[in-house]
């Protein structure tokens, strides 16, 4: 018998689940628009492939919802682990098909960043070194820096660079540099030029590195020379990746279901020589 979908098009989106298994965390959330019903943080990235189904059906449990009230799906499409970006990306087009909603894809270095960066700002409001606004050198008031880091090994890191307005951190984290895989040497060397090139009045008043930071602290040190430092580890949260996708669902920002693809990153030319020679 012909399967029967409904047209997505005509359909309310309002209520959506959102996964991520790109890293060592199985981040999951059921999201009322931008509204965060629950969260699932799931630890061990080897029995990720075991969790996705139930915790998916937990949530919309403990809710009182079913597949039937599913407006839309999100899913991290890393960079990160290559097997683990597999079992959300397929786990989200299954569901995708099967329940007749839309799919996104949303970066996990994003939704790294947005929720790095928060958890930062909770720590220092904590031990009372928050400020209000974050200004420039020239007292202008400045975006700050993310960026995040996932490990990739060798000196390498899954990573990008975000800034965030520090007056309305409720708003996601602007890119201004594609997700990709990168000597960690060379990533903070052209972050530092890049620090450089900008008038005083321009740089990010602070940076922050986050995601797994501890392999990795020492070498972003040297971007001291040019802004507050801040290093904070951690780990992915189901709640930043359902905020992520829900404001890309709200747009109707939609992917083609068959061709959704994990975003697995390859390293530039001239750093896999430079590997290579080592």
């Amino acid at each position: 018998m012909q399967r029967e979908h409904t047209d997505v098009n005509v359909k309310p989106r309002e209520r959506f689940l959102v996964l991520d298994t790109a890293t060592t965390v199985m981040a999951a959330a059921l999201m009322n628009g931008r509204e965060l019903l629950g969260e699932s943080n799931v630890y061990g990235e080897r029995n990720h492939s075991v969790h996705v189904i139930t915790e998916l059906e937990r949530l919309l449990g403990e809710e009182g919802l079913t597949r039937n009230d599913v407006d839309g799906i999100a899913v991290g499409v890393g960079p990160g682990s290559y097997t683990g970006i597999r079992i959300a990306v397929t786990a989200a087009k299954t569901l995708a098909w099967a329940w007749g909603i839309p799919v996104t894809s949303i970066s996990t270095l994003h939704a790294l960043a947005w929720g790095g960066w928060n958890r930062g700002v909770v720590i220092q409001e904590q031990e009372g070194k928050s400020e209000s606004v974050s200004e420039s050198p020239a007292g202008v008031q400045a975006a700050d820096w993310i960026v995040p880091v996932l490990d990739a090994r060798r000196g390498q890191v899954y990573t990008g660079l975000f800034a965030v307005n520090t007056v309305n951190g409720t708003d996601s984290p602007q890119r201004l540099e594609p997700d990709a895989i990168r000597l960690m040497s060379t990533w903070t060397e052209d972050l530092l030029q890049r620090l450089e090139a900008l008038p005083s009045e321009e740089r990010p008043a602070a940076i922050w590195l986050v995601g797994e930071t501890a392999i990795h602290a020492e070498t972003a040190e040297r971007l001291r020379a040019w802004s507050v430092l801040h290093i904070v580890p951690y780990e992915l949260e189901g709640r930043w990746v359902g905020r992520l996708g829900a404001d890309k669902l709200l747009r109707q920002e939609h992917d083609e279901l068959h061709t959704l693809v994990p975003n697995y990153t390859q390293l530039a030319e001239a750093e896999a020589n430079l590997l290579r020679q080592r």
